[in-house]
């Protein structure tokens, strides 16, 4: 089955008026974009896969779209990636060039790069016609995304431009998402989030996106005050936004009157949905997702609200929970691994069939290595990563996810982090690491361990409270529970 590549997106047609992609003070309109993107695309036809140094600018958008028309597969790299790991995604992806804006400085690992500037104003009007592009089938490779590697060097997930199209067109129907639609983010540009659902999302709809080059409540503000309907964030930035909602009317209207608020890459902890709905009357979505297979579930825009799971199974997704022998949950509320199949999956780790045939079992369905249970209705609510975040103690299995909102709501606490370590008696002990809202004056452990047993269960309880000035994450915000193996301040345990 083969698939036009200017169906990706049918609003990027010369003549076009209204606006696409708007950065700062630079906007460009469908047309724009189509005459620019398409003399880039002919300069990139021959060749084998590009590089994307991926700055959250204007240049990095037109360079996507321009490879995406001429049937390229990007890779897009991070901007603040370490030298070690950036010859490492280059030795393992090979790319033919890299794309950069004119002005970007780059690293000298990629000096050996043939390097093309992208430009963002027309070259010329010769577009060439539609019917001259080259129709990849839908298989045909349209990213390469490298994991972080947590357990290894990063390993490079080749997503199919059905990927991209399915997910998208999932998240229509599932967010009832138009081409009306203005979308507002400040998330980085090198990874499925921003990039994917954020930029790709509007020009497959053939609504606009304004890029915020970094995230600020006062940002968000003006651009939903101003005609955006929709904002995607991560939960650091929703944090943020509801730590200011007290003082900052403007903001509270704003959020107040859009159309749809997105959480994704990590949970978003109750504390903060509880906060941002009292203050404005909306509710945020949370929806789930990886690299290897972009968007799984979602809450819907026209179903029940949802807090604290991640929704129910996007359409063309198949997902099913199952117990560490591969067998499917029997319990209603048991927990187990996510696994999922469907037209969003990735097909193959780069360079690493070995890998690859270990993510899938042998009917297709693709191992998360998330951790969940399932409602009655159909939703999923996470409770963590296999490898991190289920903790085994005392005979339970426990989710590190719901112990960390239930500290969340103690007002001493400003962040938290749960994590399980050996305990020759109960197998794992419950560590909780804390960000205190007040560093003079720390909440005791036996506060702590009294609030999670009142709202959870007494085996739920921290055995050890560790103090830090801030919690490890990413650049997506998420907890980086591999580094948290240390007390970095003396805490207090129940011995």
């Amino acid at each position: 089955m083969s698939e036009p590549t200017h169906d990706l997106f049918p609003a990027l047609r010369p003549g076009n008026d209204r606006p696409a992609l708007t950065f700062g003070d630079r906007t460009l309109t469908y047309g724009q974009l189509a005459e620019t993107a398409g003399t880039l695309a002919e300069e990139l036809r021959s060749a084998g896969r590009v590089a994307l140094w991926a700055t959250p600018t204007l240049e990095t958008a037109v360079g996507v779209v321009a490879a995406l028309q001429a049937a390229v597969p990007v890779v897009p790299l991070n901007p603040k990636i370490g030298e070690g790991e950036l010859r490492h995604v280059l030795s393992d992806s090979t790319p033919d060039l890299v794309l950069a804006a004119p002005d970007a400085e780059l690293p000298s690992a990629l000096a050996e790069l043939a390097r093309i500037a992208v430009r963002t104003t027309p070259g010329h009007p010769d577009v060439p016609a539609q019917d001259t592009a080259p129709r990849p089938t839908e298989d045909a490779p349209a990213f390469v995304v490298y994991t972080s590697g947590t357990t290894g060097p990063p390993k490079g997930a080749v997503l199919p431009r059905r990927s991209v199209t399915s997910t998208l067109d999932a998240l229509e129907d599932s967010w009832q998402w138009t081409a009306d639609d203005v979308l507002v983010h400040g998330l980085p540009l090198f990874h499925v989030h921003g990039l994917i659902l954020g930029i790709l999302g509007p020009l497959r709809r053939g609504g606009s996106v304004r890029h915020l080059g970094r995230f600020s409540t006062e940002g968000v503000a003006r651009e939903l005050t101003g005609g955006a309907t929709m904002l995607f964030g991560v939960p650091t930035m929703y944090h943020r936004i509801a730590e200011s909602l007290a003082d900052d009317p403007g903001l509270v209207n704003a959020l107040a009157g859009a159309r749809l608020l997105v959480s994704g890459s990590a949970a978003l902890p109750v504390h903060d949905h509880e906060r941002i709905t009292a203050a404005t009357g909306r509710r945020v979505i949370e929806r789930y997702g990886m690299t290897e297979t972009l968007m799984n579930t979602s809450v819907r825009v026209d179903g029940p609200p949802g807090t604290g799971t991640v929704g129910v199974p996007l359409r063309g997704v198949e997902l099913r929970l199952v117990e560490e022998s591969g067998e499917p949950v029997a319990d209603p509320d048991g927990i187990g691994e996510i696994e999922v199949r469907g037209p969003n999956l990735f097909t193959e780790y780069l360079n690493r069939p070995d890998a690859t045939a270990a993510a899938f079992t042998a009917d297709g369905w693709f191992r998360t290595g998330d951790m969940a249970v399932v409602d009655a209705h159909g939703a999923v609510r996470i409770v963590g990563r296999k490898a991190t975040d289920l903790i085994k103690s005392g005979g339970y299995k426990i989710g590190a996810g719901e112990i960390e909102n239930a500290l969340l709501d103690h007002p001493d606490v400003r962040e938290a982090a749960v994590t399980g370590e050996p305990d020759a008696d109960l197998g794992e002990r419950i560590i909780a690491w804390i960000v205190p809202s007040d560093p003079s004056s720390p909440p005791s452990h036996s506060r702590l361990a009294d609030h999670v047993a009142a709202q959870l269960a007494p085996h739920k309880r921290p055995r050890e409270v560790r103090l830090l000035d801030a919690l490890p994450r990413n650049d997506m915000g998420k907890i980086m529970k591999r580094r948290l193996t240390a007390p970095a301040t003396p805490g207090n345990s129940d011995g």
